[in-house]
């Protein structure tokens, strides 16, 4: 390869170069590209003495296994495995495996999702301005400090990034939501896991387990996947002895679900707090996991913060349309908790009822339920069984829990049939 400038013209094009910046502001898109008055980088600029020689073919095949190398961190990441939705020889399953809203989307979602479509050449706000705001007066929260991420895993993810690396811990619950060990793993931390107390959250083991490498602690509230719940009084006693410099992320993804006495706390000590971010979906009652949506609320500060690693437009125009009308209909979502409280209960009880085939329901304030199968019908034996009658549950062998069925609520006729093959394996096994 030549060139088509000798090397001192090269030099007097660096300068001209160098001339045409302004170290002394950071670029801010406007200034961009302006002549400094006064550049104060060094007179001259290191350049090659002679073109790099290229890569060839040769070069390749004399180390046939070289390859990009991955950070040894990213390969101690299990790859997060969604719920199925076919049986393993490809047949379709009613999904009742990944917890979302058997009723489906409310009407009026439905019809602002579809009415938004028009114009799919535009770029989506990239301040979901209209969503935020919908979202502020429902909750009676400040917009700007509203952050909206695909989904509230991408929010999740961005909190460890932004507080965490190769050196720090993040803390989470054993039995805590899947995506909070590849958030810890993806950035380098070390991911901490405490005790639970009887498949639910002890507090006092999370507080234990803090060191001065401790940088962020996730806890879901209601937990996924075993459908617990921490009170308020629990969490304020957990967020008053992490110390300041620790963000605690508060993943409220199931919080429609509680009733309104029920409520954690979360988004009052956000309003307050400096390190506590509250996160939330409208993948869940909201009946929005198509598009794909979540949302949360901290400090100014961190907000400021996660901005600036959120991925640009990452929430469609569509998606901000339906979200707007979704939190909107709160009738939808009275609906959605009213069916999900009554078919949970009774589903609660008809495996009760069973405790002496060796299942046991642990409590849950979520849309499913965690069943324990400890006696001669196992867990993946009960998920097979429900594939032949077309439903595909969630075994989690891989979160610890081999004798563990996570069970979504759905619609009347699902919920009866699925009790009804439970009692029929447990009394034949």
């Amino acid at each position: 390869m030549t060139h088509s400038l000798p090397w001192r013209d090269l030099g007097e094009a660096s300068q001209r170069l160098r001339d045409s910046f302004s170290p002394e502001k950071p670029d801010d898109g406007v200034n961009f590209g302006r002549r400094a008055k006064k550049a104060p980088w060094p007179a001259t600029l290191p350049l090659a003495r002679k073109p790099l020689k290229p890569r060839t073919m040769t070069d390749t095949l004399a180390n046939p296994a070289a390859k990009p190398a991955p950070k040894d961190w990213i390969l101690g990441i299990s790859a997060y495995v969604p719920g199925k939705s076919a049986t393993d020889d490809g047949r379709p399953l009613i999904k009742l495996s990944a917890n979302e809203n058997p009723l489906g989307t409310g009407a009026a979602a439905r019809a602002a999702l579809v009415a938004a479509t028009a114009d799919l050449a535009t770029y989506p706000d990239p301040g979901a301005t209209s969503l935020r705001e919908a979202i502020g007066a429902v909750h009676g929260l400040d917009p700007e400090r509203i952050i909206y991420g695909t989904g509230s895993d991408e929010l999740l993810h961005i909190a460890a990034s932004a507080y965490a690396g190769p050196g720090d811990e993040i803390l989470y619950v054993r039995y805590g939501f899947a995506v909070y060990d590849i958030a810890a793993r993806r950035v380098g931390a070390t991911p901490v896991i405490a005790p639970d107390k009887d498949y639910a959250t002890d507090v006092d083991a999370l507080l234990a387990a803090v060191t001065d490498k401790t940088r962020v602690v996730f806890l879901a509230n209601p937990n996924n996947p075993t459908g617990t719940m921490t009170s308020r009084e629990e969490i304020a006693r957990l967020h008053a002895g992490l110390r300041p410099d620790i963000l605690f992320v508060l993943d409220q993804a199931y919080a429609e679900y509680l009733d309104a006495e029920e409520d954690d706390g979360g988004l009052e000590l956000a309003r307050t707090a400096s390190n506590i971010f509250v996160t939330r979906t409208f993948s869940k009652i909201h009946g929005l996991a198509a598009e794909r949506i979540g949302w949360g609320y901290a400090s100014a500060d961190v907000i400021d913060i996660l901005h600036r690693i959120r991925a640009p437009f990452n929430v469609t125009t569509a998606g901000q349309a339906a979200a707007v009308a979704a939190i909107n209909d709160a009738e939808w979502v009275a609906f959605s908790r009213t069916h999900t409280a009554r078919w949970r209960e009774w589903l609660a009880g008809e495996v009760a009822s069973l405790s002496n085939h060796g299942l046991r329901v642990v409590p849950s304030k979520t849309n499913f339920l965690l069943i324990l199968f400890d006696g001669k019908l196992t867990a993946e034996a009960a998920m097979k069984g429900l594939w032949d009658e077309g439903y595909a549950t969630r075994w989690l062998p891989g979160q610890g829990l081999p004798n563990g069925l996570r069970i979504t609520i759905g619609t009347k006729a699902q919920t009866r049939a699925v009790a009804a093959k439970l009692r029929a394996m447990a009394e034949a096994a």
